[in-house]
């Protein structure tokens, strides 16, 4: 009997964290939306200064990374790759894949057009300043700090691996965490594209 009590006591313990780490992250605005994203400006992998207006009228999923990524970006933008491609034509026109990086010093236009393209042809690869880069991860209440123990380009950068559906008015709609596969993101994605 203790032990069924002590394992519904850590439930009870791992749901009240769970629940306190979830509100933290969908912090919510005024009028009921969570407050996340917002006004940014960067530059996509083919030069081009863009921000949240470029993609107003689409639908954004947004996945911030960089591309030395050993393992955690390059699963979460395959689930990615595998879920766009079992969205219809009509649905795939309305949503644009969008991947931002934590890593501006290393991640050059050239560096981030092979990588989103590898993923799918028509991602969008965006880099900025560091000042720039900064204020779109706060928007987006993103994590991202180079690891401890990296010297000149030998480094990684410990990040949150989150998926962002935005809406065609730039506004939050729903997130998809680390672990999310790709039959679950594609669902997601569907029952907002209709």
């Amino acid at each position: 009997m203790k032990k069924k009590s002590s394992m519904w006591a850590l439930i009870a313990v791992l749901a009240v964290i769970g629940i306190a780490v979830g509100s933290r992250l969908l912090v919510w605005s005024g009028d009921g939306h969570a407050a996340i994203g917002g006004p940014f400006t960067l530059t996509d992998h083919n030069g081009r200064t863009v921000t949240e207006k470029s993609f107003a009228g689409r639908f954004m999923l947004i996945y911030f990374g960089y591309t030395y990524c050993p393992d955690v970006c390059p699963t979460a933008l395959g689930v990615t790759s595998v879920a766009l491609d079992g969205l219809s034509p009509t649905e795939r026109a309305k949503l644009v894949p969008v991947f931002i990086t934590v890593d501006p010093e290393r991640d050059t236009a050239a560096v981030m057009k092979d990588y989103v393209t590898a993923f799918a042809p028509d991602m969008v690869g965006l880099m900025g300043t560091p000042e720039q880069t900064n204020a779109a991860k706060k928007a987006f209440k993103v994590y991202a700090e180079k690891a401890k123990g990296g010297d000149g380009e030998n480094y990684t950068v410990d990040h949150s691996s989150i998926l962002y559906l935005m809406g065609p008015d730039g506004r939050f709609i729903q997130h998809f965490p680390h672990g999310t596969n790709a039959d679950e993101l594609l669902a997601g994605l569907k029952k907002h594209l209709k």
